[in-house]
């Protein structure tokens, strides 16, 4: 039977990700956080209330302090995070083409900055892309990251009058392959500094209000260390997962990375690694916060060592999982 559809051009894929400033100074810092945190899948504060504290408050101080952190870790390639996920792309790319030779168009996009959704999406209509994959680099599932991802998609179709079939991948928390490359990171950190007394697997935090309306988030997460602990062959006492990165002053998912690590220093545990599998390419939440500010608080409070395991950006079998399941929904879309 002939298909009426017409489906002979390549798939499109937009692998998306959060974004970064265009450089590490206040100006920059600054167009960024407008963005970001104007958004209302990130705070959802009623806006004539967030506009005073956003412009009267936030952007007014945060900028100057939030630039020199990334100051610290910027490159000559610019941000951390998106001279990962350019890399990523490019691997990603070549993964596909031996999969799937002359099926895909990958284009990479972030939610708030350049390069844009409206810029890539129209590039893989220019490519004869009449069906999208939208796969964000966000392996377990929030309103916050996944759901205001898929929005600015729609967002940036409502202005032209073409329209892909689209999918898009919710999430890959349990992924199989995915699960087993963060085990082989912790694997490989193990056989470089040894054994830790204890594992904390840290995710980015939500407001525990979110989570009480229905987000899906500690769910994924907590599914996520649990598949990694069982992977590891980890025992309860050995493991814990904690949230970072909290913001503003209402209650945040708990327990959280910061309080837990001064704490076991405190304790007397000697030796801590952490990995943060939430994040698909290290950025200034994992290079500065983490790797740096944790660090000096556990050591400050006790703690003998403490080594951060690196995002698994772009490691082969990283890329691996994620062609794996750009497969999976190319060969299943009939």
């Amino acid at each position: 039977m002939t298909s009426t559809r017409s489906d002979s051009g390549p798939v499109g894929i937009l692998l998306a990700n959060l974004g970064s400033p265009t450089e590490p100074t206040p100006a920059a810092v600054r167009r960024f956080l407008a963005e970001f945190l104007w958004d209302r899948r990130v705070v959802d504060v009623p806006r004539p209330l967030w506009w005073l504290i956003l412009n009267g408050i936030i952007l007014r101080f945060r900028p100057g302090r939030v630039a020199k952190a990334y100051a610290s870790v910027w490159s000559d390639e610019g941000s951390p995070l998106l001279a990962i996920s350019c890399h990523q792309a490019t691997a990603l790319r070549e993964a596909l083409e031996r999969r799937l030779p002359g099926r895909c168009r990958l284009e990479l996009t972030m939610r708030y900055g350049e390069p844009a959704i409206a810029g890539a999406l129209e590039r893989l209509h220019a490519a004869g892309c009449e069906r999208v994959l939208v796969l964000p680099l966000y392996p377990q599932y929030s309103s916050s990251t996944s759901a205001s991802t898929f929005d600015a998609v729609a967002e940036a179709l409502m202005r032209v009058r073409w329209y892909p079939e689209l999918r898009l991948v919710r999430d890959y928390h349990v992924d199989p392959a995915y699960i087993s490359a963060l085990a082989a990171s912790v694997r490989e950190g193990w056989a470089e500094h040894g054994r830790p007394d204890r594992l904390l697997i840290s995710l980015h935090g939500i407001p525990q209000r979110y989570a009480d309306e229905g987000d899906a988030y500690p769910e994924h997460c907590a599914a996520t260390a649990a598949a990694l602990a069982a992977e590891l062959d980890l025992a309860d006492g050995e493991w814990l997962l904690a949230f970072q990165s909290r913001f503003g002053r209402e209650p945040w998912l708990q327990p959280y990375t910061d309080v837990t690590l001064e704490e076991w220093g405190r304790a007397g545990v000697g030796h801590v690694q952490v990995i943060c599998p939430g994040f698909s390419a290290d950025c200034l939440e994992t290079l500065e916060e983490i790797e740096v500010e944790n660090r000096d608080t556990f050591l400050e409070a006790g703690g003998r060592e403490y080594h951060y395991i690196p995002a698994l950006n772009t490691r082969p079998d990283h890329i691996e999982a994620l062609a794996g399941l750009v497969e999976r929904h190319v060969t299943d879309w009939g």
